[in-house]
């Protein structure tokens, strides 16, 4: 059998869409959602990825602020910008471009980020309303894997489903979203025993590793029709790849996700969608 492949950026334009249209709506209500991005240091991945979410703001009619700080900026520094970002009413959504550089704390950093404003889903305070099933702003990969599962019509309760990666941008907050949809969830990481075992049990599985050195997902290690979603994307020989190959996973699979073109686009596109989520919060609260 050959599966159907999930296109991310088929499914990124109808976010964007949808987000579009809502921005118009905003705007006609004299609302101009904002959001702001730090970049500390001057990272090429970073910096380009800071790019690449400007320009899909741009195409949504998202305004952007674009703050760029010196890699050497001490923490008392960097908290202070955020400060000043929490309390500007023109800025509904606050992005810190991660990593930093070894002297600044990511929890540290995250944590100061209003959590109205926290359109990356990563202060202590919407990790736990998604625990509680009450999160409005989530982490925006796992978010725009949601969105693939919806657009394809899959069920996914009683599902089960393996989560290779136990990251706070990743796995974790993908774990609860399944569950929030009655799947059975087993998450995976470098410890794990059984793992190719496990995997083959499962009816969906969720790859993330990053790194063809240390994990490789091979057809022989999914079950006839399971669906898989490659989150994870590194060079290879000058070349993007992610933890399967998807030419061949497809072959077995009755979904699968390319890279690149899968998961990625989705993951700038919820990043818009929650910065509009981020505006009407603000707006509800009389921020």
């Amino acid at each position: 059998m050959t599966g159907i492949k999930i296109d991310g950026k088929e499914i990124a334009q109808h976010v964007k869409d949808r987000v579009k249209k809502a921005v118009e709506e905003l705007k006609a209500q004299n609302i101009n959602p904002c959001l702001a991005t730090v970049l500390v240091g001057e990272n090429p991945a970073s910096a380009a990825y800071v790019r690449t979410k400007h320009k899909a703001c741009e195409e949504v009619g998202i305004i952007t602020k674009d703050h760029k700080l010196a890699s050497n900026i001490t923490q008392t520094e960097l908290n202070e910008t955020i400060d000043n970002l929490n309390k500007d009413t023109s800025v509904h959504g606050i992005l810190v471009q991660l990593p930093l550089p070894d002297q600044l704390n990511e929890f540290t950093t995250t944590s100061k980020i209003s959590p109205l404003k926290d359109v990356d889903g990563l202060t202590p305070y919407n990790v736990g309303l998604l625990a509680m099933k009450k999160a409005a702003l989530v982490a925006c990969t796992p978010l725009g894997v949601m969105e693939m599962f919806d657009y394809h019509n899959i069920n996914l309760q009683g599902k089960n489903v393996v989560i290779i990666n136990r990251s706070n941008l990743v796995g974790k907050p993908i774990y609860h979203l399944l569950l929030e949809r009655n799947a059975t969830v087993i998450t995976c990481h470098s410890k794990t025993k059984n793992l190719e075992e496990l995997c083959r049990l499962a009816d969906i599985i969720i790859t993330a590793v990053g790194d063809r050195t240390k994990f490789t997902l091979t057809p022989d290690m999914i079950k006839e029709g399971a669906i898989v979603i490659d989150v994870a994307i590194s060079r290879n020989e000058e070349k993007l790849v992610g933890d399967t190959d998807f030419d061949q996973i497809i072959q077995k699979a009755s979904f699968a996700t390319p890279v690149p073109g899968g998961v990625g686009p989705l993951t700038v596109a919820m990043l818009l969608k929650n910065t509009i989520t981020a505006a009407s919060l603000n707006i509800q609260l009389g921020q």
